[in-house]
């Protein structure tokens, strides 16, 4: 067979033969989404929407009442649903070239030869596909977030928690703009990260979503006018609250996105604080004042054969860029529908769980990082010594203190651009024009004890987190 020939062939799916890296070498990392993002759970889920809605129907007489067997039934169809069960509505759905319409086709062929058979037509009772999709993926982003991302979140800011308690006293140089600063401690530049994650994560906790139940254009008009005497505006809200979602009835054809769009720019915020965090390790690593544990077997280089490269870090940064592009997309695709609604929104919100996948694996990669990295302590203390002119801050703040004129001039000609050592600090602080009080104060500050309320803020930041962890 020809070379050309043989490469359009398609291959069987497999990790080394998917075309995105979340189904072919990172599968493993992402596998648990497939139970809450795949096709066949979306299938599922609009099954379980389908049969809440015979249910609801029941309850308000339109549909015959339904037994405690019966309803039990209704209730588990989705979740009992095959894989073969859905391959055979993906064959429907090849005819139809509706997918909604084919899961309705199929949710009545199941039906049928039950004692549920007399209810067959009225499934999909006066809805439109998108009264089933808007809540479908809703439920599945609420699913998803609650059982998958936020424990992995959780687990990345406990492991900097717990590595900002025990490094709360470990002083090293914190850098503006790459340059020296002045001293603060490891801890507290950890709980920094910790903290941050932790209100953006609460707040994803407790994001609500809506849903609508409103036909073809937003006005029930097939429900209302096969039954009048039904308060359909109440049925929808209560059809609607009873999936824990907010009532939107001031719709066209589709539910509009904003609900879900917050959950994207959350999603957002939470992926560029852990990236500002990934590049803070790399420098972090790549100066030396963190240290990696190299593990056996593994190899940095494929001709360097002593780098252990910070792998975790910067696979994290990668695919946190490739989740927040899309949610980017999402956010600023999906409030746009043309009229009462076109077809556009359809392929892009398919794709919600590429960057939910993108995320996850990243979330994992800073945990993997996170476990094999240590403060270099002796490096970092070094460092701080190496630079007595670190101290100037407190120095010229101090000699305000004592009444010096302009001490900030005078402290910024004596050491800006210079290296100072210990020695060279001291002898310039002794012939400072101060008194000996003064002196006796300026004295006591050194690279290693001027850290501020470093490790007072540290502990406050670890109770607060944990305290918000409990609500």
């Amino acid at each position: 067979m020809p070379t050309a020939e043989r490469q359009k062939m398609p291959l069987p799916l497999s990790e080394l033969t998917a075309i995105s890296i979340l189904d072919g070498r990172n599968r493993r990392d992402v596998a648990e989404l497939t139970s809450y993002v795949s096709e066949y759970n979306l299938i599922r889920t609009r099954i379980e929407i389908e049969a809440q809605y015979l249910m609801a129907l029941s309850d308000i007489g339109v549909v015959r009442s339904f037994t405690p067997r019966e309803r039990q039934k209704l209730s588990s169809f989705g979740q009992r649903l095959k894989l073969s069960d859905a391959k055979k509505i993906k064959k429907i759905e090849d005819e139809t070239q509706h997918d909604v319409t084919a899961m309705t086709k199929a949710f009545r062929t199941m039906l049928a030869g039950t004692s549920l058979e007399d209810v067959v037509e009225m499934v999909h009772f006066g809805l439109t596909s998108e009264d089933i999709n808007n809540l479908s993926y809703r439920f599945i982003l609420k699913r998803v977030t609650h059982d998958v991302l936020i424990p992995a979140l959780d687990s990345v800011i406990d492991k900097l928690t717990d590595q900002a308690e025990e490094h709360k006293e470990i002083p090293m140089l914190a850098r503006t703009h790459g340059q020296a600063a002045v001293p603060t401690t490891v801890g507290k530049e950890l709980v920094v990260f910790a903290s941050r994650l932790n209100k953006e994560v609460r707040e994803l906790e407790k994001k609500p979503l809506s849903g609508k139940l409103t036909g073809a254009v937003g006005n029930l008009n097939a429900l209302q006018a096969t039954y009048p005497k039904i308060d359909w505006i109440s049925f929808s809200e209560n059809f609607i609250r009873s999936f824990g979602f907010e009532p939107n009835l001031t719709t066209t054809q589709i539910n509009p996105y904003e609900d879900m769009i917050a959950f994207f720019q959350n999603y957002q915020r939470i992926n560029g604080i852990i990236t500002d965090f990934d590049q803070d390790m790399w420098r972090y690593i790549s100066d030396g004042w963190f240290v990696q544990q190299a593990k056996a077997g593994e190899h940095g280089s494929s001709t360097m054969p002593q780098k252990v490269n910070p792998i975790r870090f910067e696979n994290s940064e990668g695919n946190l860029g490739k989740a927040n592009a899309l949610f980017e997309y999402f956010v600023r695709k999906l409030p746009i529908s043309r009229l009462q609604r076109d077809l556009s929104d359809s392929t892009v919100i398919r794709d919600l769980g590429v960057p939910l996948g993108y995320s996850l694996l990243a979330y994992k990669n800073v945990l993997r990082g996170l476990s094999v990295v240590q403060p270099n302590k002796e490096y970092l203390a070094q460092v701080l010594n190496a630079d007595w002119t670190i101290l100037s801050e407190g120095a010229q703040t101090i000699m305000r203190r004592f009444g010096i004129e302009d001490p900030y001039s005078l402290m910024l000609k004596l050491t800006r651009g210079r290296h100072i050592g210990e020695k060279e600090w001291k002898e310039l602080v002794a012939k400072l024009s101060v008194d000996d009080e003064g002196k006796k104060e300026l004295s006591k500050l050194t690279p290693f004890t001027y850290l501020g309320l470093a490790v007072e803020l540290t502990e406050r930041a670890i109770k607060e987190i944990r305290r918000l962890r409990k609500k």
